[in-house]
């Protein structure tokens, strides 16, 4: 097959991923087992030959599922979705800043909401990076804070308000925490409380021990200083003392919340990690262009699954996408 053709824009994009063919090409080229030419991924023989009429391959040796497409092992497998509708959808899940909703897809792309959202959820799958090492090595320095996701209480009905909020604003709210080493990467994840006990063991799991730490006054972060160079910066007084503050993460938490509020208007706790995940992604990878961040996102649909019934809890499966 032709070198795969890297479009730069969404509308080259568009255009060029609206031949199979160069969908084709272009996945081929970026998947890892095929480094060295297409294998049978059932039985891993090279001597495979291409249908050209069905743009799939047939492996020599007999046995089932002896046919298979691009699609075999990755978030595709099993969608009669068009790979046209599904490159374009990814190139605007993974450029664009505050996300986009299913809404917006199923009007671009043509395909009912539903589909539009299991879509999204399976593209959200493969930008699940390998988290790699610890933070902070060679003397790094990393922020911690923690941000409450949910519904402003300025925003509800009284009776609404009254029903969710009881005491403090955050009661009623998901929990999530962050790590972020400056001039690096961010960590996201959903945590159920904000106990000593749950924060400091994610920031032991995941900084290295020495290092830098910045966070706010929050109790929860007591006890660091015996592992970590701790500094904390205590909000009530000011946002920054030096090189002391955690406006790095503030930031992501400012981008997160517009995606959630501005473009996702409502989005369920169970599903809350796509999410963090999907904005992770594309922060992490702020510095690239449109293109080659497109490229790491396409390299990362292969291995992973999400059926319907795992995406919604219910033992049926869905025949949308």
């Amino acid at each position: 097959m032709e070198a795969a053709y890297e479009p730069k824009t969404l509308q080259e994009a568009i255009v060029h991923f609206s031949d199979q063919v160069n969908c084709l090409n272009y996945l081929v080229a970026r998947r890892p087992e095929w480094a060295n030419g297409v294998v049978c991924p059932t039985c891993g023989s090279d001597k495979v030959s291409f249908l050209q009429n069905q743009l799939r391959w047939q492996c020599s040796v007999h046995h089932p599922k002896r046919q298979f497409s691009v699609k075999v092992g990755t978030i595709f497998e099993e969608s009669p979705i068009g790979l046209d509708k599904w490159l374009a959808a990814m190139w605007m899940i993974l450029n664009c800043k505050n996300g986009i909703s299913s809404c917006e897809i199923h009007r671009a792309l043509g395909v009912t909401q539903k589909t539009a959202w299991f879509m999204l959820h399976r593209i959200r799958l493969a930008q699940q990076g390998k988290m790699g090492g610890k933070m902070g090595g060679n003397g790094g320095e990393v922020e911690v804070d923690e941000t409450f996701i949910g519904q402003k209480a300025r925003n509800m009905h009284k009776a609404k308000r009254a029903e969710k909020i009881q005491g403090r604003g955050a009661q009623g709210k998901e929990i999530v925490f962050g790590m972020m080493e400056r001039g690096g990467h961010v960590r996201v994840m959903h945590v159920e409380k904000r106990t000593k006990k749950e924060l400091q063991s994610a920031i032991r799991e995941h900084v290295e021990a020495g290092a830098a730490i910045f966070s706010d006054e929050l109790l929860s972060y007591d006890g660091l200083e015996s592992d970590y160079e701790h500094s904390v910066i205590n909000h009530a007084v000011e946002y920054v003392n030096g090189n002391v503050h955690t406006n790095g993460m503030e930031n992501f938490w400012s981008l997160l919340k517009r995606g959630l509020h501005g473009t996702y208007i409502s989005v369920e706790p169970f599903h809350l990690f796509r999410y963090l995940d999907e904005q992770a992604f594309r922060f992490n990878n702020r510095k690239l262009t449109d293109a080659e961040r497109f490229d790491i996102g396409v390299r990362e649909i292969v291995g992973k699954r999400l059926t319907y019934a795992e995406l919604t809890g219910k033992l049926e499966s869905s025949s949308e996408a």
